[in-house]
């Protein structure tokens, strides 16, 4: 299996896998363990350490949004806070997208139903902080075409970019490359200061 394979798989398949419970289910698998291993793979030439995780939802009931991201330890080690790198598959359109990102959940225990609005404003700030990725990762926003406090919460969270409809994920070289320039902007907004911004107070 490649990483294309592993992202189509799930473009594919999660829509139908929906009405079913995702215990035990074979999507569940892909997404916790296939996907995972797949960017393992394409994560080896570039110096870590990397964590990678997949979740497929909680319990009896799929994620609105799945996803697989990848964690600098020395950063986060959690999708709830810090900053990292994710793979987020929108409930409306067969498309994947590889977003920089920040923690949603940590914003909305910090600023409740200002949240969203925080995170907008921190990631146009951030965004730019790496104005020299803007060229590489250029999706200023992503929409996931789901309605919930998590899912709005991950777009307004969504720093820098790329998006891939079904037909660009048969591209192995393309998302190997675009997956190395955002280990390398990931990298760089931690050189850079991180999540710390003038007057906001340590975020990282």
């Amino acid at each position: 299996m490649s990483l294309g394979y592993a992202l189509r798989r799930v473009v594919e398949e999660y829509p139908l896998a929906r009405p079913d419970p995702p215990a035990g289910h074979p999507l569940a698998a892909i997404i916790r363990k296939g996907v995972p291993d797949e960017l393992r793979g394409a994560l080896e030439p570039i110096d870590g350490p990397f964590l990678v995780k997949g979740s497929p939802g909680r319990g009896s009931r799929w994620a609105a949004v799945p996803w697989v991201a990848i964690f600098d330890p020395a950063i986060t080690t959690s999708a709830t806070r810090g900053y990292y790198l994710v793979y987020l598959f929108p409930a409306h359109r067969q498309a994947v997208h590889l977003s920089l990102a920040q923690g949603t959940v940590a914003a909305i225990r910090q600023h409740g139903p200002g949240a969203e609005a925080y995170l907008r404003a921190s990631g146009d700030a951030l965004r730019a902080r790496l104005s020299d990725f803007v060229r590489t990762l250029p999706n200023a926003t992503i929409s996931l075409g789901s309605v919930g406090e998590l899912p709005e919460g991950y777009e307004a969270a969504h720093i820098l970019g790329l998006s891939y409809e079904l037909a660009d994920l048969g591209d192995e070289r393309r998302l190997r490359r675009d997956l190395a320039a955002a280990v390398t902007a990931y990298r760089a907004l931690k050189a850079r200061g991180g999540l710390d911004l003038p007057g906001s107070g340590p975020g990282a």
